[in-house]
């Protein structure tokens, strides 16, 4: 039985020629859709209900956006920009999309354009919090590949940065240590504990690579939901990034001792605590060279590359996909590996010899066609 999935989708809008401007207030008030404001107004939010079936995620996924696209260009041509960092600018300005929201007031004096990202939350069901935080541990230490699989940000203010994800490599990472939860009681003790010291300003104020999600925090849960990636335009390599996370999961309920609490030869000899340690540095590197990046593996301590890493995952869990009839969405993560992802392609047409206004715009085309396509040939079929 598939796991249930849903997505927060952010997105920046603007025009075709890359310059970012903000509709998200305009489009709250006058789209449904379950569109929503973040505290900038240059980004807008989408979220897909859960659904078990990958056929119906993938509409789930481009209606909404075809919907937005059409209600930008109706107030004057402006469409969606790839990316998840403003990457032709401005980051020294903070566009309040709620000026009178005293929470969007925290949010613009203590981080400042730093949270002004654009990127997809991959949201898992698992009701049982014990095997749900069990599922928090094991894609915490594996968090960097994904990752490395999806960053797309690497620009700022129209220059690289070094970065391949940019947005992560700034993003405040907050409370600034969490641990490996050991049980849903420890996961409630550490919270109110935060909310106490002041290091967590609300529930929803935990903003780690992947978190227990649900309707009342920390208590009610019922999901494990994925921080860390940037943006994936691409709804068939977000597809393809998701299948292999419910991959892992499903592979973990079937086998719990995958736990890293379990299995790592580090947390045994070290603790919990060496776990922490090196998933934020493979974080850091992720952050900067992503399918290149060098990692040390939780298991034993060996190091990886993030790509090699990925593929040995990707083989072992592929027997899991393809007995519960995923496996044709899994593979297209072949492709990333082959191709790159989104930063490296920018950054190859930039050594190319184009500037970053020519890669954003000639990006700005290519998903707006893809999502065209998609849904004229994939989704009215489905439909039917």
């Amino acid at each position: 039985m598939l796991l249930s999935k849903g997505f927060e989708i952010e997105m920046y809008t603007g025009t075709p020629q890359g310059e970012i401007v903000g509709f998200s207030d305009q489009i709250v008030a006058n789209l449904d859709g379950g569109f929503v404001r973040e505290p900038d107004s240059r980004n807008v939010e989408y979220t897909t209900a859960p659904l078990s079936c990958y056929e119906r995620l993938l509409c789930a996924l481009v209606r909404p956006r075809r919907q937005l696209r059409k209600y930008l260009d109706s107030l004057g041509g402006y469409t969606l920009i790839p990316g998840s960092t403003l990457s032709l600018g401005d980051s020294t300005r903070f566009y309040r999309s709620d000026p009178n929201n005293p929470y969007h007031d925290y949010i613009e004096n203590s981080y400042g354009t730093k949270v002004v990202t654009a990127s997809v939350h991959i949201n898992i069901g698992i009701s049982d919090p014990e095997i749900l935080m069990r599922a928090c541990r094991l894609v915490r230490v594996e968090a960097p590949l994904y990752l490395a699989l999806s960053a797309s940000s690497p620009f700022l203010d129209g220059e690289p940065t070094g970065y391949h994800s940019t947005r992560w490599g700034l993003f405040p990472k907050t409370p600034t240590n969490v641990p490996l939860f050991e049980s849903h009681a420890h996961f409630i003790a550490w919270t109110q504990e935060q909310l106490v010291a002041g290091t967590m300003r609300n529930v929803r104020h935990l903003w780690s690579s992947v978190r227990p999600n649900g309707n009342r925090r920390p208590y009610d849960l019922n999901r494990l939901e994925l921080r860390i990636c940037d943006l994936i335009v691409d709804p068939i390599a977000l597809l393809a990034v998701t299948a292999l996370l419910e991959a892992r999961l499903t592979q973990l309920l079937e086998n719990p001792s995958l736990d890293p609490l379990e299995s790592s030869i580090l947390a045994a000899s070290k603790g919990a605590a060496e776990l922490v340690t090196l998933t934020d540095a493979n974080e850091v590197a992720a952050a900067r060279s992503s399918l290149d990046a060098e990692m040390t593996h939780w298991q034993d301590g060996r190091k990886i590359l993030a790509r090699d890493w990925i593929e040995e995952i990707y083989q072992e869990v592929w027997p899991t996909a393809k007995k519960h009839g995923f496996s044709c969405f899994l593979s297209p993560v072949k492709k990333i590996l082959r191709e790159g992802n989104a930063a490296q392609q920018w950054l190859q047409l930039l050594s190319a010899g184009f500037d970053s206004q020519q890669v954003v715009m000639q990006a700005i085309r290519d998903v707006a066609e893809q999502e065209q396509e998609m849904e004229e040939n994939l989704c009215q079929v489905l439909a039917a």
